[in-house]
C-alpha cells in the first residue's frame, strides 16, 4: 500500500514537514508495511517556500534585505541549483508580520526588499523564480521592488529616485535587462491594480490606508510610466491588486506571470502523477471550513484524487459542519478534543495528529481502495 502524505502546514502550530512526520509515525502503525510519499504542499502564501524547498529536494539561501519600513533583515529563500530554481516569499523581506512592531505607516512601506531577495536569488544563479506574495505590508505598486532591481526613473530629463510620496514628480521611467527567464507568482485574488476593487481600496485598510485618492493617484502615475515604457499596460490584469499592487509590479517590471497558488504548487511538484501512484491520500491544514473551498491546497489536493478515484482524507485542527467541504473527502478528522484550550492544542499538534489517526484506525482501513 502506497499513502500520500500532502498537507498544508497548521498555521501558527507546525509546518508541512513536521505535519507529515507525526501522521506518517502513527499511520505506519495503522497499515504495517505501507510506503509512504511525502508532498508538503501549500498555496501560495506564507508556509510555501518551505514546503517546496522539502518537495523539490532544494536547500536554505540567506540574503540581506530591508523590511518594508527600510530596516536590515536576513531573508531565508529557497534554492534548488539542478533546475536553476529560487523559491521565494515576499513576506520574508516585505511582510506585515516583519513591521508589526511599528505602527503602520503604508505612505513610506516599500516592496524594496522583495527586489533585494530577487538581486540575491539572480546572484546565486537562478533563472527561475517561483514567488508567494501573500501576506504583504505595502501598498507601493512594487515601486520599491522595481527600484532594487535596477529600474531608473527620470524627472525632466535628470535621473531621480522616487519615494510614493514624491512619485509624481517622474516624467519617465528607463527599463533595466530583465533578470530571469521565468517568474511565476502564485496569486489567489482577482483583484485590478486600481478602482474600487483595487489594491488601495480592498486591501490597503488592513495596511494603514485611509487617503484613498492619495494612494490611487500615486498607482494610477505609476502605472502610465510603466506603460510608457514597456508598451504593455497589465494594471486591470486580475490579481494586479494583490500584495498591494506587488502584482502589477511583478508584471511590469519583472515579467512575472500570475498563477493561482494551489495551481503552481501542485505543477511543480508534480502533484497528479504522485496522486496516480498512491492508494490512499492524506491531506490537511490547521482549520477546513467553507474558506478551504477558495483555492486553498488540501481542496485541490481532494479534488485531484477523487478525479483519479483515489480515497481521499482530509485532517485539521477544526473541521466545519458544511456539506459541502464533506463531498471533498472520503474521511474527516479533527484533532482538536472540544474541552482542550486552543493554545495548548496548537502546542501539542503533533501529539493530537499521530492520537487522531489511531482512534480512527478502523475508519481509516475501511476506506475504499482504488
Amino acid at each position: 500500500m502506497r499513502i500520500l502524505l500532502a498537507s498544508d502546514k497548521f498555521k501558527g502550530a507546525l509546518p508541512s514537514p513536521e505535519v507529515a512526520a507525526a501522521l506518517q509515525h502513527a499511520l505506519a502503525e495503522v497499515f504495517p508495511g505501507a510506503e509512504f510519499d511525502t508532498c508538503p504542499i501549500a498555496d501560495g502564501g506564507e508556509g510555501t517556500t518551505e514546503a517546496m524547498v522539502g518537495a523539490l529536494g532544494g536547500v536554505w539561501a540567506e540574503a540581506a534585505v530591508t523590511d518594508a519600513q527600510g530596516r536590515p533583515r536576513t531573508a531565508r529563500f529557497g534554492w534548488v541549483p539542478a533546475e536553476r530554481r529560487a523559491i521565494l516569499e515576499m513576506s520574508a523581506a516585505s511582510g506585515l508580520a516583519l513591521v508589526s512592531d511599528r505602527p503602520l505607516d503604508p505612505t513610506s512601506a516599500s516592496t524594496a526588499g522583495t527586489g533585494e531577495l530577487l538581486r540575491a536569488a539572480h546572484k546565486l544563479g537562478a533563472e527561475r523564480i517561483l514567488l508567494g506574495i501573500g501576506g504583504s505590508a505595502t501598498n507601493d505598486g512594487g515601486l520599491g521592488m522595481a527600484l532594487a532591481l535596477g529600474h531608473r526613473f527620470e524627472r525632466r530629463g535628470a535621473p531621480f529616485v522616487p519615494t510614493l510620496a514624491t512619485l509624481p514628480e517622474a516624467d519617465r521611467l528607463r527599463l533595466a535587462p530583465p533578470l530571469f527567464a521565468e517568474v511565476l507568482v502564485a496569486c489567489d485574488v482577482d483583484n485590478p491594480l486600481l478602482g474600487p476593487r483595487g489594491a488601495t481600496r480592498v486591501y490597503g485598510p488592513q495596511k494603514g490606508v485611509r487617503d484613498f485618492p492619495w494612494f490611487e493617484a500615486r498607482l494610477s502615475h505609476l502605472a502610465d510610466l510603466a506603460a510608457a515604457a514597456t508598451g504593455t499596460d497589465p494594471r486591470e490584469t486580475p490579481g494586479a491588486g494583490a500584495a498591494g499592487g506587488l502584482g502589477f509590479g511583478l508584471l511590469a517590471f519583472a515579467g512575472g506571470r500570475l498563477t493561482p497558488g494551489f495551481e503552481l504548487v501542485a505543477a511543480q511538484v508534480g502533484l497528479a502523477a504522485r496522486v496516480a501512484r498512491a492508494d490512499l491520500v492524506i491531506t490537511g491544514e490547521g482549520r477546513l471550513d467553507e474558506q478551504s473551498l477558495q483555492g486553498k491546497g488540501p481542496v485541490g489536493v481532494a479534488r485531484l484524487a477523487r478525479a483519479q478515484g483515489k480515497p481521499v482524507v482530509g485532517v485539521a485542527g477544526a473541521v466545519a459542519d458544511s456539506a459541502e467541504l464533506r463531498a471533498q473527502f472520503d474521511l474527516l478528522l479533527a484533532i482538536k478534543p472540544a474541552e482542550m484550550p486552543l493554545a495548548e492544542a496548537m502546542r501539542r499538534t503533533a501529539e493530537l495528529l499521530g492520537a487522531t489517526v489511531r482512534a480512527h484506525a478502523a475508519e481509516l482501513r475501511a476506506l475504499p481502495r482504488p
